[in-house]
């Protein structure tokens, strides 16, 4: 009796060390690739950009939810007169401040971009540059953006001017020089992060602009008018 108990105790330790071997093996094998994988990888521009569209695809995922979570609001608070009007004062406010026709306050970051005065590089800074970089705060999620004062909304151009040999910007069709100041009120450390990330970050790409974090600033509101020329109602007649 105490044979066969002897033989089953060895039969189970062997079985657990095979077992345990196999599990080592395994995770030896997941070891080697991941490091494979990783020393196969290579720091690059593709990658980079790559992880920073998914990122805002992740965002952009969770502004179509917070929508969609919007519009049940307004589902389950019609009912109320008073809730729905609060509600609706609260993304008519949001609705401004996006189109830019509100003062706003906030945190963000400041960026300086100053006109090359070296032989080294181009020198005069050309419109895309502004419009590459308004472009660069926007899908960082700056919620107001100022060049030189002047607010940027959907309908803002940025362009080139050449007269009588003398070259310059124009926004919302003003006349703007260097230095340009650039404002950007929302995620002071995400605008920040966006604009220096390695090898392609607007600031680490061009040396000519300095970027700083600041709390409290004021971008002003847009001071033109806002026309729209094509677009109508839809007005639709209930049946």
């Amino acid at each position: 009796m105490k044979k066969g108990k002897g033989i089953m105790i060895v039969t189970i330790g062997m079985v657990c060390f095979v077992l345990t071997y196999i599990m080592f093996m395994q995770f030896k094998v997941v070891e080697e690739t991941n490091i494979a994988q990783i020393e196969t990888m290579r720091e690059s521009e593709l990658t980079e950009k790559l992880a920073s569209w998914k990122e805002k695809h992740g965002e952009i995922q969770q502004k179509l939810e917070e929508t969609r979570q919007t519009l049940q609001e307004y589902r389950d608070k019609r009912v109320s007169n008073q809730e729905a009007t609060e509600l609706l004062d609260k993304e008519l406010l949001q609705a401004q401040t996006l189109a830019g026709l509100t003062d706003v306050k906030g945190d963000g970051v400041v960026i300086t971009y100053t006109d090359y005065e070296d032989s080294e590089h181009d020198g005069r800074i050309e419109c895309y540059q502004l419009q590459e970089l308004v472009n660069e705060l926007i899908l960082a999620g700056a919620e107001a953006i100022s060049i030189n004062g002047q607010r940027i909304t959907n309908l803002s151009d940025i362009i080139n001017i050449n007269i009588d040999n003398e070259a310059f910007i124009l926004v919302n069709k003003k006349r703007v020089i260097s230095p340009y100041t650039i404002k950007a009120i929302g995620d002071a450390k995400y605008l920040e992060s966006a604009l220096t990330l390695k090898t392609v970050g607007f600031v680490t790409r061009h040396p000519n602009a300095k970027l700083e974090k600041q709390s409290n600033m004021v971008i002003n509101k847009y001071m033109g008018t806002i026309k729209i020329k094509y677009a109508k109602d839809v007005v639709k007649e209930e049946k």
